[in-house]
Formats: C-alpha cells, structure tokens, sequence
C-alpha cells in the first residue's frame, strides 16, 4: 500500500508539471503567433489570440491545432481605390474582428498558418460607416443641394440616414430622416433608401440617390475571410464573415 501511495504521489507531481509545462508553452505559442499576425496584418497592436483544446503539448507535436480564437481591434482596411460613394484619404476602419480558426496548420516557427475554414464577425460603427456616405453638399435639383449629417440605428435592422438639405441658400431646420437597408455583395457593402424623401422642390430619384445611397469596397481582410450577411445594430453594423484555407500570417 505504501507503494501504492508513493506511485500515486509520483503519478500527480509529474501530472501538475506536465499541466504547469503545458500552459507554459501555450502562453508562449499564443504570443508569438499573435506577434506574427501583426506582423503579417500590418497592426497597430498585437491582436488577442487563444489556442483551444488540452493538451496543447501534443496539437503543437502534430503541427496542427484544432482551434484558434483571434480578435482584432482598430483593423484598417486597404484604402479606397476610386470605387467608393465618397472622396477620402482615411481608410475605413472595422472596430472590432472576431473569428474563430478551425483546423489551423502551422509551421515549426509560427511564420506561417492557415486555417481550413473560419467563421466571425466584423463590426463597423457609424461614424466609420459615415465615411463612406456623401458628406459633401451635392446639387440635387435646381437651388437644392444636401448631403448626409449622421447615421444611427432605425430599427427592425434598418440604418437612420439624416440627410441635411439646403434650399435656395437656407438650410432646413431639421435634418430629413431616410431609412434604408444594409447589404453586403461581393466585397461591397451597401447602404440603400427604401423610400425617397419628400424634399421642398422637384429632384430625380437619381439625383436623390446620389446622396441617400452609398456603397463601400471592405477590400484588405485577412486572405480567405469574405463577407456572409449583416446586420444593423444599435451602435453600427455587424458582418458575418466566413471562409476557407485563411491565411493568418505568412
């Protein structure tokens, strides 16, 4: 018995230091590759990064973790090549990534790893969204101009446009509120009025849509993500992303 018990000693101490090492070298692994993602990503500070699944020690022999966690905040995306509703020199910043790596291949020195298929979110607020509407006065009708002041949440998935109208050199008292439907097609999410707004004189629905409806190029995700479906929320809009064979660093 008392063997017995020396085993069973022997069994947990050398347990508790597999466990101990094990973390050790999780922590280790999940900040390189964090670093690694900076670096590949270009950003401004290393993303948060969780390796799942226990032990760790034997995903890492096997070059292949089961699943890998990743959020990133303040990701920029490539600036905008001339497809986008509104001139500007700032790219478009996602506030908030979050995806979930599945079945992720790795190289011995992390410089290289990607993921066979992946799911997450990208959140976009509205002051960022606003930046691809039309801030700008545009000449809608004859002494008509307008252009968009703001974006909020419109309710039952829909984006407030507050678009301010200037008439014969005197502006309205309020802005005129336009609700519209977000859309993501290709790389291209889009922000259309369901209705046009009663404005003071007679304007084309062309011109009107040159100020109530934009549209935004989200080129620059990490190789392999693509946009699913969104959705309005109350502090900006949430994209689901998806993809296959996604390239996190390398």
């Amino acid at each position: 018995m008392r063997a017995l018990r020396v085993l069973l000693i022997v069994v947990v101490i050398l347990g508790g230091l597999f466990v101990i090492a094990d973390r050790v070298a999780l922590n280790f692994a999940e900040n390189e590759a964090a670093d690694r993602v900076r670096t590949s990503e270009g950003l401004h500070k290393n993303p948060d990064v969780s390796i799942k699944g226990f032990p760790f020690l034997t995903q890492l022999a096997g070059g292949r973790f089961d699943d890998i966690a990743i959020r990133i905040d303040d990701y920029d995306l490539a600036p905008a090549d001339g497809n986008s509703s509104a001139e500007r020199s700032q790219p478009m910043r996602i506030d908030r990534l979050t995806a979930e790596m599945h079945g992720v291949a790795f190289s011995g020195d992390y410089s290289s790893a990607t993921a066979d298929r992946a799911d997450g979110t990208a959140h976009i607020s509205y002051p960022e969204l606003l930046k691809a509407a039309q801030i700008k006065p545009v000449d809608v009708a004859p002494g008509l101009t307008a252009k968009v002041v703001g974006l909020s949440d419109g309710g039952n998935g829909k984006v407030k446009v507050d678009v301010e109208a200037t008439v014969l050199g005197r502006k309205l008292p309020r802005p005129i509120a336009v609700m519209s439907s977000v859309k993501v097609s290709g790389e291209t999410l889009s922000v259309v009025a369901e209705g046009l707004p009663r404005l003071a004189v007679p304007a084309g629905e062309k011109e009107v849509r040159s100020v109530t409806d934009f549209s935004e190029q989200l080129a620059g995700l990490p190789a392999g993500l693509k946009l699913d479906k969104i959705e309005a929320v109350s502090d900006g809009v949430d994209i689901s992303v998806k993809g296959t064979h996604v390239r996190l660093a390398g």
